[in-house]
């Protein structure tokens, strides 16, 4: 089965079929946040530094990491956003841009196997981003539009990653470095987004053995109650086949039912994670009563 290795400069994590499910936090992106957008821009990085660890206190297994904000140096930004990070943690990271002198300023300085989202199908990127994937050793989002857009048939979407799988094995790029994006469509505006993207992953799980990752919280855009439907989708999507996804760890929805669905596809043995996660502490005055308890009885018998 195929695994795709991520790392930093001391910690591996594998994306794999039968692996754990990898939580890619999403909370390093000004996209929507406007003080943290300012803040990056003028230099002030302690959000993003809050962000972090709480991200990783909160269980993430890796860290994505985007810094397109308008009218500023985005390659410049990105690469201090990625020494930061690592100097603060060891977790592998996805480095984040539309903008290729950014992901190429990211991986210059990256220490590791990092992540790159993203490929599209569109034919400059795809000339201008697997060079950058082959020449850095890294692997990458490939994500299911290309020169016509987004399509809203499915088929259209596995045709598109098929392509970009094809054009990265021309570039000596295997399989096993490619993490397909199915792009997960808003359900409120399309009422069959669930059921399409859990199709398509069958397919890319099945016919191209591919892993896979999608921005989650995309499917509840729009909707109240956004962590209610993140937290159902993400189990329906583990099922089906998808092995990654960018979302917020912070979320106690989306961090229960990830490990839950763990539990119930067999990649938590004996349920080891899910256990340790909910057992409640015994206090310690109880700890000593229950030592006292065992020492009467060991002595009476």
């Amino acid at each position: 089965m195929t695994d795709t290795i991520i790392t930093s400069a001391s910690r591996e994590v594998a994306i794999g079929f039968d692996r754990p499910f990898v939580i890619i936090g999403e909370r390093i992106n000004p996209t929507g946040r406007k003080l943290l957008a300012e803040e990056m821009k003028a230099g002030d990085f302690s959000r993003v530094e809050r962000d972090v660890l709480a991200q990783v206190e909160a269980g993430a297994h890796m860290l994505d990491v985007n810094a397109g904000i308008p009218l500023a140096d985005e390659p410049a930004i990105l690469a201090k956003t990625i020494r930061l990070i690592q100097s603060l943690t060891d977790l592998p990271l996805s480095i984040d841009s539309s903008i290729v002198e950014a992901l190429e300023a990211g991986l210059a300085v990256y220490q590791g196997k990092p992540l790159l989202n993203s490929v599209t199908g569109e034919e400059e990127r795809l000339e201008r981003v697997l060079p950058l994937v082959r020449k850095y050793g890294a692997a990458v989002v490939a994500i299911s539009n290309d020169d016509t857009g987004i399509s809203m048939d499915p088929d259209v979407r596995f045709a598109v990653a098929k392509r970009i799988v094809e054009r990265a094995a021309d570039h000596g790029i295997p399989r096993s470095d490619i993490v397909v994006d199915p792009l997960v469509m808003p359900i409120g505006a399309l009422s069959q987004a669930g059921q399409q993207v859990f199709a398509l992953v069958r397919r890319l799980r099945e016919e191209l053995k591919v892993n896979t990752t999608c921005g989650a919280s995309n499917v509840s855009f729009g909707l109240p109650n956004r962590e209610g439907i993140n937290g159902a989708f993400l189990p329906m999507a583990i099922a089906a086949g998808m092995t990654s996804a960018i979302t917020n760890p912070l979320m106690p929805e989306v961090k229960a039912s990830v490990m839950a669905a763990d539990v119930l596809m067999g990649h938590d043995p004996d349920c080891g994670r899910w256990i340790t996660a909910h057992r409640v502490p015994v206090p310690e005055g109880e700890v000593s009563r229950r030592r006292i308890n065992r020492r009467a009885v060991a002595a009476v018998g």
